[in-house]
């Protein structure tokens, strides 16, 4: 390594050609406390301003709704509206035309907005009605009229603001108004979208929740009437957010958890899907006994020492019937204050008396449902949402809180946003002067992570600093490592600050003083995931962080040291800007090396391309219409690239073309820095360069930052891996080193410098240095073993030893055994699993095990037993001649998706829905990543692997100023050297791993929102849900027997009934 470091110092000769520049550029410090004031400060301006459009929104609402006269005799045709789903086009799997329902919609034409990244109208809002609504019902026309005033004052909000993005009304009765206008995004099955279950309409709608759901699996609850209860609890689970708690038990003769939670959990993703899980599998057996299941509810609800909501409190109970009414355990826990709010549940067709089941929910400040069918599920498990709402309805403005959303994917493709969100409320009184308690819903306003984004620093902090944020739930707002793979728009994207770095006792301290609103810093040790996420680094960083006020969260900032200072170039001579420009010119590439620029925003009019090629063409033809100090250009990047184009050729002239790069057996020397150039030399090697063109995101180049001396990097190789032919095919091996600059005392890195190895000449190399002759005629033949004196000689015993050399990671990097090197890049432990498993047991490595819940993964073959399989439900002929199910509002859209599946049969089928409606071939999935890393041992080692009668010796010795480690030890010569095989790539982790069964009882630290309206001694409880009916037509019946008659005879039949 000698070689490398003194024969070519690439690293000091760059040094000097700054120190000749020093006058073309200033030394700026970053500080980070009031780096961080000042963008808080910014995003909190930001924010204001939609706060401000919100209110004045949910305000005109409450006026126009109150203004409003009821009409009966409303018709469809009275109406005027853009129904967002009138121009959706529905993909039909046979190829078939589907016919569309008739709609008397707006036609509206749309232009291409980059906004909003679709085609929008800025003169009308849209309309979204939920499939399983009959748009054509008294109470959405009604809905429909006096929401239609909203469009101007949408209107106004914008040419007071025009960065607005989606301004959404989502209404209690599920009509969605969102300005501008803009068709609906086409699933490929069912669109199952809801705003009521939207998250940002659940956060908005009521209080948090500590809900308990008890299931009645006695011996009468079978067939339909147990699937439709699984299928209840599923979406019932649905209505809950990070902000609520919740425990599923069934019960009999007994109750008990139908997981293994024993006590309320946050209902984040990871534990509703632990619930959905295992509630497929409860049996039903024995007697029913109310009893049971209620006092189990009351204790969970009861237990103060564990973390829950502590807000609004209740029992959700599914049954098919029963006499008791249990008034004895309510009178013991819940009266006569009725803290606890019951709901009851009557689930499928059965003619038990369902009076008790009323009393229950109206003696505790509930609700009464009855679901007597899967249409009637969706409906019936959100409709509870009303009832909690009155507290917040009654508290008039104090209830009117802002509250700003966990980070979700847009419906309507905007990405990553975050949502505010103001609940609105029907401002009518009664005859008697009574106020209304009802909740009218939810007006939010979107604001795109990106758009917050651009108010953070991002390129003067260096590759290794950033900016992040997280919330009172400690989920990050922004950081740089939130990338979600899958879009799913039924879960919020929830990845924990701990989740996101690799957690230690300092984060945990840092993510709850930032919880707690407290601003503060901390210069810490840590250890951080390579960009690539196969190697560990310890490294130093300076964590500051503060509240953003009138929000719930709290920006941080993270520094290396070395990113204290940065270059800030002050390119005023013009001639001298003309002259460093000219060499990002391709013809100068030949002489020069070949120029990769990173693909970042240097001006508004720039065209990014992914194509390195085509960016750069981009640049040239735009910087041949503008200066690099126009005000449509960001002069800070535009001069860092310009000078930093200008410091490489140089290196070029002085040094690269001096140098006989076949003398050191090198395929490229290169060179890479923080303002966006990296030239690499001769312009032929730029054929083979695989890094990132965007330094910041080049792995060699954020480790090089990280680590002193020089980075070894072998081309990754997978296990899988079978190797090239060596001699058509050249292998190369980076070498990586930073430039470490002092001006003035300020220490800075603003580049990194390196050469591409030239594999199979440098195993030759290697062989020559790794020999330890004294006598160099001496040809040793001498097995070396711990009895003999023989040196050891990787040349000359190279049958007898292997010689390797392996980098932090426990990646092989060169070896003296040709038949290694096609497995260059490989974990060791694919190469040689019993001396990379003696590595690690005598504590040359250590092993860092985690999780990314933000991964994608094939779908796992479905299973008949298992949660997973959900479709649409098929009414049976006792369904549709149920007199209950024709009271369900859902009705209306089964019977329409009936007519559909006529031409429609792949509708029907049973298979999984997601992303409300939108097929995943993909799905969310969490991934085990296991990474290995240089420990404290001592530099040299010796030991022996104990394999009985065919034990193997081994050295190993650190190699200062690199990341390698240099082992020999002998070859194996019998099986019984054998071992368990190290693993280090990433693999998708079993079932309940992490196991949150015991994750669940030691919860990270949370707040929940600041205010709580669960309670409001003027609540009118007397809209309990007694029940109602009405007798469908005899016309009605016979049309619908012909129907299923047709049905069964089509050429498309429709399947068995499936779960929801």
């Amino acid at each position: 390594m000698a070689l490398l470091s003194e024969e070519l110092p690439l690293g000091r000769l760059q040094i000097l050609i700054y120190d000749d520049n020093k006058s073309l550029f200033e030394v700026k410090e970053n500080v980070p406390r009031k780096l961080v004031e000042k963008v808080a400060g910014d995003i909190e301006s930001l924010l204001a301003k939609k706060v401000r459009a919100l209110k004045r929104l949910a305000n005109a609402a409450e006026k126009f709704q109150k203004a409003h006269h009821w009409q009966d005799n409303i018709r469809e045709e009275d109406i005027e509206y853009y129904d967002s789903k009138a121009d959706t086009e529905y993909d039909d799997p046979d190829g078939e035309e589907i016919e569309r329902e008739k709609s008397n919609s707006l036609k509206l034409e749309f232009t291409d907005d980059d906004n909003f990244k679709t085609k929008v109208n800025y003169s009308y809002a849209a309309v979204q009605i939920p499939t399983d609504i009959y748009k054509g019902s008294t109470v959405i026309l009604n809905e429909l009229n006096w929401t239609q005033a909203l469009e101007d004052v949408f209107i106004e909000n914008r040419k007071e603001d025009p960065s607005l993005l989606w301004q959404v009304f989502g209404s209690a009765t599920g009509v969605t108004r969102y300005y501008p206008a803009t068709p609906w995004r086409a699933p490929n099955k069912i669109d199952l979208y809801d705003v009521r279950r939207r998250p940002w309409y659940i956060q908005g709608a009521s209080s948090p929740k500590d809900m308990v759901i008890i299931v009645d699996v006695s011996g009468s609850v079978s067939g339909l009437t147990l699937k439709l209860m699984k299928t209840s609890v599923y979406e019932m689970l649905d209505t809950l957010s990070d902000d609520d708690y919740v425990n599923v038990a069934s019960f009999n003769e007994k109750a008990k958890p139908v997981s293994c939670f024993k006590h309320l959990v946050q209902a984040n993703i990871r534990n509703k899907k632990v619930f959905k899980e295992d509630v497929q599998g409860m049996v039903a057996k024995g007697t029913t006994d109310y009893k049971a299941g209620f006092e189990y509810a009351f204790d969970q609800l009861q237990n103060s020492n564990i973390t829950r909501a502590n807000c609004n409190k209740m029992i959700m109970m599914f049954t098919d019937g029963g006499e008791d009414r249990v008034q004895d355990v309510f009178e013991k826990y819940n009266w006569p204050n009725k803290t606890v709010r019951v709901f009851t549940f009557s689930v499928g067709q059965h003619n038990y008396d369902v009076t008790p089941l009323q009393w229950m929910a109206c003696a505790n400040k509930g609700y009464y449902f009855e679901i007597p069918s899967i249409g009637a599920i969706r409906i019936n498990t959100q409709e509870y949402l009303d009832v909690l709402g009155r507290p917040m309805v009654l508290a008039g403005n104090r209830a009117k809180q802002v509250q700003w959303t966990n980070v979700y994917q847009d419906a309507l493709g905007l990405g990553l946003v975050v949502t505010g969100t103001l609940p609105v409320f029907n401002l009518t009184e009664d005859s008697s002067d009574r106020k209304n308690q009802l909740i009218l819903g939810v007006m939010g306003i979107d604001v795109a992570l990106n758009d917050i984004k651009r108010l953070t620093p991002r390129y003067n902090l260096g590759a290794n600093g950033y900016v992040f944020a997280i919330d009172l739930n400690g989920y990050v707002l922004l950081h740089p490592n939130l990338q979600p793979q899958i879009i799913n728009f039924r879960e919020p994207v929830t990845l924990d600050f701990l989740d996101a770095e690799l957690e230690d006792e300092n984060k945990e301290e840092i993510r709850r003083s930032m919880i707690d609103g407290n601003d503060g810093q901390r210069f810490i040790k840590t250890l951080i995931k390579s960009l690539d996420e196969q190697y560990i680094d310890e490294v130093f960083r300076t964590y500051t962080w503060a509240p953003i006020k009138s929000t719930n969260y709290s920006l941080g900032l993270v520094l290396p040291p070395y990113s204290t200072y940065y270059i800030q170039a002050n390119l005023s001579d013009q001639i001298l800007q003309v002259k460093y420009f000219e060499y990002l010119l391709p013809n100068s590439f030949e002489s020069e090396g070949h120029v990769f620029i990173a693909p970042r925003e240097y001006c508004k009019d720039l065209d990014l391309s992914d194509n390195n090629t085509e960016f750069l063409e981009n640049f040239i033809a735009l910087m041949e219409k503008v200066t690099p100090d126009s005000k449509q250009c960001d002069n800070f990047l535009l001069h860092n690239l310009i000078l930093d184009t200008g410091i490489t050729q140089q290196l070029v002239d002085q040094v690269w073309k001096d140098q006989d790069l076949n003398t050191y057996s090198l395929l490229a020397v290169f060179a890479a820095t923080d303002g966006g150039i990296t030239r690499v030399f001769p312009n032929k090697a730029a054929d083979d360069w695989e890094e990132e063109p965007e330094p910041f995101n080049a792995s060699f180049y954020r480790r090089s930052l990280d680590n002193k001396g020089y980075i070894f990097k072998p081309p990754y190789r997978d296990a899988g891996y079978r190797g090239l032919d060596l001699e058509n095919n050249t292998i190369g091996i980076l070498v990586s080193t930073a430039v470490e600059l002092s001006i003035g005392g300020k220490t800075l890195k603003p580049a990194v410098v390196g050469v591409k190895l030239d594999l199979e000449a440098w195993a030759e190399k290697f062989k020559v240095l790794a020999s330890n002759r004294t006598d160099k005629d001496q040809l040793g033949t001498r097995r070396c073993d711990p009895s003999s004196s023989c040196e050891m000689d990787c040349e000359a015993n190279n049958k007898d030893l292997i010689c390797v050399l392996i980098d932090d990671g426990g990646f092989l990097v060169l070896s003296n055994q040709e038949d290694h090197w096609y497995q260059v890049g490989k974990f060791f432990s694919e190469v040689d699993a019993n001396l990379m498993s003696a590595l690690y047991n005598n504590s040359f490595y250590a092993r860092k095990e985690s999780y990314d819940f933000q991964s994608v993964c094939a779908p796992e073959a479905p299973s008949n037993t298992g949660a997973a399989p959900r479709g649409v439900f098929v009414p049976t002929v006792a369904d549709l001649l149920s007199l209950a199910w024709w009271t369900s509002a859902a009705a209306w859209s089964l019977f329409q998706q009936f007519l559909y599946s006529l031409t429609y049969s792949s509708w029907f089928q049973t298979e999984e829905v997601v992303g409300d409606g939108m097929e995943a071939r993909e799905t969310s999935c969490i991934m085990k990543q296991t990474q290995y890393y240089f420990s404290t041992v001592n530099a040299t080692y010796n030991a022996i692997i104990d394999c009985g009668n065919c034990s193997r010796l081994f050295h190993a010795q650190r190699l200062a100023n690199t990341n390698l480690l240099f082992v020999v030890a002998d070859k194996p010569l019998c099986s019984q050297c054998e071992s368990v095989k190290l693993l280090q790539a990433e693999v998708r982790a079993p079932p309940r791993d992490p196991n949150q069964c015991e994750l669940v009882d030691r919860p990270r630290y949370r707040k929940g929102p600041h205010i709580c309206f669960d309670y409001n001694a003027t609540e009118d409880t007397s809209d309990c849900g007694r029940g109602a009916s009405f007798s469908p037509s005899l016309g009605v019946l016979l049309s619908l027997q012909l129907l299923l008659l047709y049905s069964s005879t089509s050429r498309h039949p429709l399947p068995p009934a499936a779960c929801l």
